[in-house]
């Protein structure tokens, strides 16, 4: 018999690969190795900075030496990934900042896109009224507001150090961009697998591809002319350089001579909002996370509230799988119903995660057999018989801490590239609910609360956590990965918190995920056959799939920062000082 911490840690993922239309957007997504290597846990004891991206990483440490906080290296790094890993790193797309503050406030940065003001509830469906995936998925109607330039910079203006300047922390990038860097072979894989998206866009072959009309290959050298002057342009006069005037002109019409529907006016009304944290709790640790548009945060606290009502670190290994799947499937099952753009919408949040709520969920959950979805009702109640980002962690030793997880949707979002600019475009618009009921790229679904609307933001899986103890951070963590993001941070606590794990070993433990539609339970490798099998037993569908989230951490401890990069995907870094 497996031991049982290494038992309980094989985890199981998400998406049926053989079994939906999703196949061809999660193959695309996850490039690496199925194999799950262990991660490198780097020890610190004057900050750290986890990335998916190692020059990135090491930008922000260098920030930090040089007597930077957290804000400060988040945004260096924020603004060096566009240029580093663009297929998710970006300017064009959006995300959420959460940021703990040494003097114990807490904060979160919302610069998800925004539909632009031509958008409404019909706009991705076809002319007989059903949802068409090729207009929110692949088409310039696709493509947000983006939101990234906003956040970084209004993070920046209230949370930095005040020893830089903006331009002093995009000069990295900057020079990155005009200069060129390697092309890696993380990026290299992925680029073939996007061939046809980004080809049919002239702007875009001109920057991806050859003159032979091949994609850039490992070793190449990867200039961004253009990128760089749009960063100079924010560098120089700030987030006002990217949405009015003639940058903001630039992507507009690019956008409009692609088929989409976005202004410069609607560049120019985009603002990045300042949001209160949710909080929770979760045996004796404080739980802060990303508030909506955002549902990971509510999601993450409700799962952990009803988990809370079991001993998971004295569970059967097997008990304790089952008990995760099913807290699983009802707080998605209540993101269906409830959640969506807090501007727009009413959300249930203080009901959604509290402890009471997460009572009358465990009521419905049987121990010896698992809960079919359609018996499932948000609210609640269950009869008798939902690619690519990218998340960053950063911590000082001032004390300060930032979870970042920002995206472009699709690697490398639409695939446009807007001439002149540089800037990649997302494809954010899919992450509405175009039709109730219509699962987007990811399988999930949506209702009213998330129907497509002007000026509205998509509702969003990122998570972005932060954990503290005593007032004080204990775990920095997120992840990209689409639907699975929320069950993936999910799993770092619990691994951490309930079974005693390093970071590292949490952050290497196969995962699994449930999003309640469809009904099945999806699994990385690794997973003990005997849980499978008993996972089966209670009447769950075990499907197997490839490495897909990327969950890059710091850990608190008192020998010091520990940071640890997924090694899920190639090119991470945890960079300490």
């Amino acid at each position: 018999m497996r031991n049982i911490r290494t038992a309980r840690a094989h985890r199981f993922c998400a998406f049926a690969l053989a079994c939906t239309l999703l196949w061809p957007i999660l193959a695309r997504a996850q490039e690496s190795n199925p194999e799950i290597p262990p991660a490198q846990a780097v020890l610190a004891h004057n900050g750290m900075v986890v990335a998916q991206e190692a020059r990135a990483a090491r930008i922000g440490a260098d920030i930090l030496q040089k007597g930077g906080n957290a804000v400060d290296a988040a945004v260096a790094v924020g603004f060096a990934m566009a240029v580093t890993y663009p297929r998710a790193g970006n300017i064009g797309g959006g995300g959420f900042m959460l940021i703990h503050l040494a003097n114990g406030d807490d904060s979160s940065i919302d610069y998800r896109e925004t539909a632009p003001a031509r958008i409404n509830a019909k706009s991705f469906l076809d002319a007989q009224g059903n949802a068409d995936p090729q207009k929110s998925r692949d088409s310039a109607l696709a493509i947000g507001v983006p939101g990234t330039v906003a956040g970084l910079a209004l993070a920046e203006e209230r949370y930095g150090s005040g020893h830089f300047t903006l331009a002093e922390l995009m000069a990295p990038a900057i020079a990155m961009a005009r200069d060129g860097i390697t092309f890696g072979d993380d990026r290299a894989e992925a680029l073939p697998n996007e061939r046809l998206r980004l080809a049919r866009w002239p702007a875009t072959r001109k920057i991806f591809f050859k003159s032979d009309g091949s994609p850039l290959s490992p070793g190449d050298r990867f200039v961004q002319s253009d990128l760089a002057d749009t960063l100079e342009v924010i560098a120089r006069e700030g987030p006002v350089g990217f949405y009015e005037g003639t940058i903001a002109d630039e992507i507009a019409a690019a956008v409009q001579a692609a088929g989409g529907v976005m202004t410069a006016e609607d560049l120019h009304d985009y603002r990045a909002i300042e949001r209160k944290p949710v909080r929770g709790t979760y045996r004796g640790y404080d739980i802060v996370s990303m508030p909506p548009p955002s549902s990971g945060g509510v999601e993450l606290i409700e799962m952990l509230n009803i988990l809370e009502g079991y001993e998971l670190a004295t569970a059967d290994p097997a008990e304790e799988l089952h008990l995760l799947v099913e807290a699983m499937k009802r707080a998605y099952a209540d993101r269906t119903l409830f959640l969506g753009d807090p501007d727009k919408v009413q959300n249930p949040v203080e009901r959604l995660t509290s402890k009471d709520y997460a009572a009358l969920w465990r009521a419905t959950i049987n121990l010896a057999r698992a809960t079919p979805a359609g018996a499932i009702r948000a609210g609640g109640q269950a009869q008798d018989e939902g690619r690519n980002t990218t998340h960053f962690s950063v911590v000082d030793h001032f004390g300060n801490a930032v979870a970042n997880t920002y995206t472009l949707n699709f690697s490398y979002g639409v695939g446009l590239v807007a001439e002149g600019t540089g800037v990649l475009l997302n494809n954010e618009l899919d992450d509405f609910a175009a039709k109730p009921e219509s699962p987007n790229a990811y399988g999930l679904l949506g209702a009213e609360a998330n129907e497509p609307a002007p000026g509205k933001r998509p509702l969003s899986s990122m998570t972005p956590t932060i954990v503290l103890k005593d007032g004080k951070p204990f775990l920095i963590t997120g992840s990209p990965g689409g639907s699975r993001i929320i069950t993936t941070v999910l799993q770092i606590v619990v691994d951490v918190i309930d079974r005693g794990m390093d970071i590292a070993s949490a952050v290497s433990a196969p995962r699994i995920h449930n999003q309640w539609m469809p009904d099945q339970v999806y699994a990385e490798p690794g997973l003990a056959p005997e849980l499978i099998d008993a996972l089966q037993a209670r009447g769950d569908t075990v499907v197997p799939t490839r490495p897909f989230t990327s969950a890059n951490s710091i850990m608190i401890t008192p020998k010091g920062i520990i940071g640890a990069a997924d090694p899920r995907t190639r090119g991470g870094l945890a960079a300490g000082q």
